[in-house]
């Protein structure tokens, strides 16, 4: 069965549209839900955490070494708060692992 590129382009289209469009045609007031609001505000967080998450444990040769550079991400960012510091100490995490263990 042969299916058509344009079908999906216009049916992603459609559905990126609709989940734009659909809010602020059906919200015309401020909310002040306050679990609704916090919720919204929250969601951000938690997608680019669930996206992130399983690549920090796969993107490594083990599944220690990611988890090592989780957990020493975790303890930096807890005490330095500061991207960078984090991004070098958990490669830094991985390569003596890497370089030690294997």
């Amino acid at each position: 069965m042969k299916h058509s590129y344009y079908t999906y382009i216009i049916f992603m289209a459609l559905v990126t549209y609709l989940i734009r469009v659909l809010p602020l045609t059906l919200l015309r007031k401020p909310i002040t839900n306050r679990f609704f609001r916090s919720f919204l505000y929250y969601v951000p967080y938690v997608t680019l955490a669930v996206m992130t998450f399983p690549a920090i444990l796969t993107s490594t040769s083990s599944l220690l070494y990611g988890g090592a550079a989780f957990i020493v991400g975790i303890i930096l960012a807890w005490f330095s708060g500061n991207l960078f510091v984090v991004e070098v100490g958990c490669c830094v995490v991985v390569l003596l692992m890497n370089t030690l263990i294997h």
